[in-house]
């Protein structure tokens, strides 16, 4: 009797083991943050897009499927967000301070791209740079290193 009790537990009262293992959850929030900064200008460019994919490319090892994967998961993921929190947080738990001056770098080469920086998109990289704990001197330096690569006053 105990063993058919024991069984029937396993069988269905189990905890499964999750789909998404920390590296996955952290590119899906990266990702959505990605995306969230070339739609805060109200305008997607080709050139934002394609950094984007660089900047993927860049950061994770990936095959072009998980790619497309990935930007389809997180574009879902950003657009169902109501804060950043979601992404945030596990970001702020998982990376180095030197990995979130990266990310806040990335933020700022996809809101210079275009050849515009828009204040809704400074003020993204701005809020996400505060829920991240970045110093605001590594943000403006973040800042100034980007600006100089493409020569936005």
């Amino acid at each position: 009797m105990l063993t058919q009790i024991k069984l029937f537990f396993e069988r269905h009262l189990a905890l499964t083991a999750p789909t998404e293992t920390t590296d996955e959850k952290l590119q899906l929030a990266t990702v959505a943050l990605f995306l969230e900064m070339m739609t805060m200008d109200d305008k997607v460019e080709t050139v934002e897009e394609d950094l984007i994919l660089q900047l993927i490319q860049q950061n994770f090892s990936l095959t072009t499927e998980q790619t497309t994967a990935l930007l389809a998961l997180a574009e879902r993921q950003r657009t169902q967000a109501t804060d950043y929190f979601q992404f945030t947080s596990l970001i702020n738990k998982e990376y180095s301070p030197e990995q979130k001056i990266l990310l806040i770098e990335s933020l700022w080469k996809i809101a210079f791209i275009d050849g515009v920086l828009d204040m809704n998109e400074e003020y993204l990289v701005r809020k996400i740079a505060d829920l991240l704990y970045v110093p605001h001197t590594a943000f403006i330096m973040a800042k100034n290193r980007v600006n100089a690569e493409h020569k936005i006053g």
